[in-house]
């Protein structure tokens, strides 16, 4: 790794090495047979750094890159140089830690599907972590998280129809369809191809139809770090899928939202709907990378990761919206009251 990332503060490594050991060796179950992809940049080079000690402390090979050596920020798609990188090293293994930049999702995306299908790595993404969620959402107890998520995924799978409430003025229903795949999210990767976002914790699915209101708490791609959690909630009116009206207290952002939102095909397309499941997390960090897993629900206008769900559409987009302290009823049965799972789901 270039010299210049080296990071002198011990203190701030030492707070993060558990988060990255379960990264590595819960999550991925990195081993002495493994090449370690990671990619990061100049904000996040703590982070990279300390994924990349414990992956060779696992017995791994590693090549740690840094966003900043392919291109100016944001980037917009994969640069050359990177692919050049990626195919020399071989990787069975990868992590993304790096911040999110406004534009840099459509490059995002084709990278972990490159790396994901392309070379059949192992991948965690992590867009957007920091030291906090490091120190919070990895440190969470996987074996909980995995036996939670699973719990949920059966339960929801075969279901028809939920309704999502919230005593803030959250209150649509989500319809389903068998075509479509529930994908969980469990924090365990440990065969080739398999992904997630770290820290993890959450079931989603495309739906087939969501028709309501949504009060939003939290936004994801680059909204996430720049207003982290909403000082005016973000209000979505939602008609047969289709994010149809905008409203918030502060009109920029209001403006910015429906801008993004118009900025591709489908952009305003419901693509996720999702359950959190990471009983370890007890309240908004601001951050779309933890709070998404927060038990609760979240939705995604744009891209429904169609090669999971087996959605026939897709989008060069994807913000995902949260609200807060929901309540979920699956075909008319209690599965989360105000944000906390029913007895028998925590079994």
């Amino acid at each position: 790794m270039p010299m210049s990332h080296i990071i002198e503060n011990t203190d701030t490594l030492d707070s993060i090495r558990p988060g990255a050991r379960t990264a590595v060796r819960t999550c991925l179950n990195i081993g002495p047979s493994d090449r370690v992809f990671i990619l990061s940049d100049e904000a996040t080079a703590a982070i990279g750094q300390a994924l990349a000690e414990e992956s060779e402390s696992a017995g791994a090979t590693v090549s740690l890159r840094y966003l900043e050596e392919f291109g100016q920020r944001p980037i917009l798609a994969v640069p050359a140089g990177l692919n050049d990188a990626v195919a020399d090293f071989a990787p069975t293994a990868s992590f993304f830690a790096a911040q999110s930049k406004p534009g840099e999702i459509g490059f995002r995306m084709k990278l972990r599907v490159t790396m994901n299908q392309k070379y059949q790595v192992r991948h965690g993404h992590m867009v957007g972590i920091t030291p906090r969620l490091m120190r919070e959402g990895m440190t969470a107890d996987y074996d909980e998280v995995y036996e939670i998520t699973q719990r949920v995924t059966e339960l929801v799978r075969d279901s028809s129809e939920m309704r999502v409430t919230s005593d803030n003025g959250t209150d649509f229903r989500v319809t389903f369809s068998p075509d479509l795949r529930w994908v969980p999210c469990h924090g365990r990767y440990h065969e080739a191809g398999q992904w997630g976002n770290l820290p993890e914790g959450e079931t989603y699915t495309s739906p087939a139809n969501v028709d309501g209101v949504l009060v939003a708490n939290v936004l994801g791609d680059h909204f996430s770090e720049k207003y982290g959690v909403l000082d005016h909630p973000v209000i979505f009116h939602i008609e047969s899928g289709i994010a149809v009206r905008v409203e918030c207290a502060d009109k920029d952002l209001e403006a910015e939202i429906n801008d993004y939102l118009d900025q591709s095909e489908n952009g305003r397309r419901v693509g996720e709907f999702a359950i959190g499941t990471n009983t370890g997390l007890t309240g908004l960090s601001g951050n779309l990378l933890q709070d998404e897993k927060l038990p609760g629900v979240h939705v995604a206008f744009g891209n429904p990761y169609p090669h999971s769900t087996g959605a026939m559409w897709t989008c060069d987009t994807h913000v995902d919206v949260i609200p807060i302290r929901t309540t979920i009823d699956v075909d008319g049965r209690r599965i989360m009251t105000d944000g906390v799972f029913t007895p028998e789901i925590l079994a």
